[in-house]
């Protein structure tokens, strides 16, 4: 056989021995030179003269154990071991002959180097710098602070949100020199909104506005507008922050921004990239060589420095919410940055959520918007279909749409794309008994039946089981009707009725980033619309079964179906060139109307007066406890002892739906065939950080003490039905 270095072993063989000796003792001589620290024990090593105590923030996230250790630090470690760094220490261990042994090898951060400590112990030493990169900055670690206390939560589930996991391949690597400021762009689509151009000024002054931003429909307007206003803050020498809902209008932003500055301005954070490219510009931001970041959710952490300007896009989309632990918002995250670092802050969308709404109210943010007049001359024109009128013309009949949304189609195709959007993805993801409209369910686990495609047996879609002969266990009915009608069966209908126009999907996990501006039929759910190429915009979009974004069982269903009509109304173009926008729901309904009007602020405040009436958020604040009953008992019991604020309220508990094996399983949903109950806790706003503190309190007395099972908390749920 050959060996790697291409010789064929036969001749030299007998000063192999003296090579590989060699090599040892190379290897030897190189880590006597650079000893490192060995991460099991540092028994008898000289500790480090100066600031001996390294106070550590070990990667434990549980709530009881929500503070900082201290350990010692041994004279080897002395210059690795600063304020920031990821080190691993041995966490519970004991003290045994005058020093501490045993416990677990646990990662954790370096938050401070002292010269004293609070334990009256022996010190354990640390066991390893893992990298001597400073990641968790005092600004962060503050802000980590902070949300962790709003939201009830522990430091170290922060943290694991806020600093991503290492790659030590990118940290070896240097980020790339800052480049100079660029200039002040012009205000261009700001100038559309009559106090656009003064909100520009006041950033471009470093000072801190704070606007509430309903932007005009377009198609690419508000990436442009909102590109626009992070360069007037990196032209002025501070940091700029833009957290969006999806990685589809962060691409959107990130394009409009590298138009309007270049290249090395910005950084895009988003899932997308990759850990290492991710890290890799996380790391270019957190050194200071960006100032200006565009990405997702997780990107509301970014340790932009001399921050300027803190943006949010779509703040009621869901994908705002972090669903692990303790599930911040991005919304509130950016609020508190922009506060502390005195930032400026711009909530923008085309909608408006109660949120917003009042913080316009409060006078917190003042509202950024255009004139009627303004708004009119860029709106489609928006008409309402009834859902029963079935239409005259057969062709309408077949493809499940009123006559005005088929004609609207018709005449919109002859110049350019269609969008046809429906509130679920699939074929027929949802049907009934045609009789008693009794819903039809799986006879093994009780899930939903659906229907794959046309033809085919029926499937559930909790445990995949077929269902080939359905009788109702109600009337005794065989036949079937679909109560929802996805997008693939909606496409297959569609197709039918125009068989001269292509017909494409969106949805799920088949996303279109944007469609050619040829005349096409484009389907899709509500949040994956794809942007017709050229920037003309949709000749017109039918917004199908309003129902069933309307009678969804939620206190923000109205205000959600008004996002999604706007956003898919939005890519449509005005009225003036022929734009038309066809929504089937009644339409004396609220969110209708305010369609029809294009006045999502009137909407919003409407409901926020509503809210009001209720006492619901955001006019109070809330919390849900979610657990067994003896758990959640527990918890409320231990809150009231804690001290909940004066004024607090306690709905319920309610029993909540028992989940059924096989199905699939959200965060926060009580395991298969468990009962568990919701209780929800309402105190009046202001009083929202005392009852985060109490719930806390409560949760570590319960698990210090071991009394039974745990309960859930959740600051500011998004659903309380």
């Amino acid at each position: 056989m050959s060996r790697g270095d291409g010789s064929d072993g036969g001749e030299r063989q007998p000063h192999a021995p003296e090579q590989l000796a060699l090599i040892r003792e190379t290897v030897r001589e190189r880590k006597a030179r650079q000893p490192r620290a060995k991460p099991r024990t540092w028994r008898g090593a000289e500790m480090a003269e100066r600031l001996p105590v390294a106070r550590v923030l070990v990667d434990k996230g549980l709530v009881h154990l929500d503070r900082f250790f201290d350990y010692a630090v041994p004279a080897a470690m002395d210059e690795e071991a600063q304020p920031g760094v990821r080190v691993r220490v041995r966490f519970g261990a004991g003290e045994r002959e005058g020093r501490r042994e045993g416990g677990g090898l646990i990662n954790g951060f370096i938050v401070e180097r002292r010269a004293d400590t609070d334990f009256t112990g022996r010190l354990a030493p640390l066991a390893q710098v893992l990298s001597p990169e400073p990641v968790l900055t005092p600004e962060l670690l503050g802000l980590c602070r902070a949300v962790a206390d709003r939201y009830a939560g522990s430091l170290a589930d922060v943290v694991q949100l806020a600093v991503p996991p290492r790659r030590a391949r990118a940290e070896k690597q240097p980020s790339p020199r800052r480049p100079p400021e660029p200039a002040a762009p012009e205000p261009g689509g700001w100038a559309r909104y009559p106090e656009g151009p003064a909100f520009l000024r006041a950033v471009a002054e470093k000072a801190a506005p704070r606007a509430v931003w309903t932007a005009l429909p377009g198609p690419q307007s508000w990436a442009d507008e909102l590109a626009r206003a992070m360069a007037t803050a990196l032209a002025a020498g501070r940091g700029a922050l833009a957290v969006l809902p999806d990685g589809k209008s962060a691409a959107r932003v990130d394009a409009a921004l590298t138009a309007l500055v270049g290249e090395g301005q910005h950084v895009l954070l988003t899932a997308d990239a990759g850990p290492e490219p991710r890290y890799r510009r996380w790391l270019a931001v957190s050194r200071g060589a960006v100032r200006a970041v565009v990405g997702t959710r997780a990107a509301m952490f970014a340790p932009v420095r001399r921050l300027g300007l803190a943006a949010v896009w779509e703040d009621g989309d869901s994908n705002h919410s972090e669903e692990r632990a303790p599930q911040p918002h991005a919304r509130e995250v950016l609020l508190q940055r922009a506060v502390t670092e005195q930032a400026a802050f711009l909530l923008g969308a085309h909608g408006c959520t109660v949120e917003a709404a009042q913080l316009v109210e409060s006078g917190f943010a003042r509202p950024l918007a255009a004139d009627r007049d303004t708004v009119r001359a860029v709106m489609p024109r928006v008409r309402t279909a009834a859902e029963g009128d079935a239409g005259r013309d057969p062709a309408a009949r077949s493809a499940r749409l009123p006559s005005l949304a088929w004609r609207a189609a018709r005449d919109a195709l002859e110049r350019g794309p269609v969008l046809v959007q429906v509130p679920r993805r699939g074929y027929v993801p949802r049907l009934v008994c045609e009789r008693c409209r009794e819903p039809a369910r799986c006879a093994h686990c009780s899930g939903p039946l659906e229907a794959a495609a046309e033809g085919t047996a029926l499937r559930c879609g909790w445990c995949a089981r077929e269902t080939p002969q359905w009788r109702c266990p109600m009337c005794s009915g065989t036949r079937l009707r679909g109560s929802v009608i996805g997008a693939r069966r909606t496409a297959e209908e569609l197709g039918r009725a125009f068989p001269a126009v292509p017909v494409r999907t969106s949805g799920g996990t088949h996303v279109l980033e944007s469609v050619p501006g040829r005349p096409a039929l484009v389907v899709a759910t509500p949040g994956a619309e794809p942007v017709p190429e050229g920037g003309e915009g949709y000749a017109a979009a039918l917004l199908l079964d309003g129902w069933a974004l309307l009678s969804r069982p939620d206190l923000r269903a109205g205000e959600e179906a008004l996002r999604r009509w706007l956003g898919a109304a939005s890519l449509v173009r005005p009225q003036g060139e022929g734009g038309t926008v066809v929504v089937v729901a009644e339409e004396s309904v609220r969110p209708v109307q305010a369609l029809v009007r294009w006045d999502p602020a009137g909407h919003a405040l409407r409901e926020l007066a509503d809210r009001a009436e209720l006492g619901f958020p955001p006019v109070s604040r809330m919390a849900a406890v979610t657990g067994p009953p003896e758990a959640v008992a527990g918890l409320l019991t231990a809150a009231q002892d804690a001290g909940l604020p004066e004024g607090a309220q306690v709905l319920g508990p309610v029993p909540l739906p028992v989940p059924e094996p096989g199905r699939p399983r959200n965060p926060g949903d009580p395991p298969p065939g468990e009962q568990w109950e919701r209780a929800l806790v309402r105190v009046p706003r202001g009083s929202g950080a005392a009852l985060a503190a109490a719930l806390k309190t409560a949760q570590v007395g319960r698990l210090t003490r071991r009394e039974g099972p745990v309960a859930q908390v959740r600051v500011d749920p998004l659903d309380i039905g």
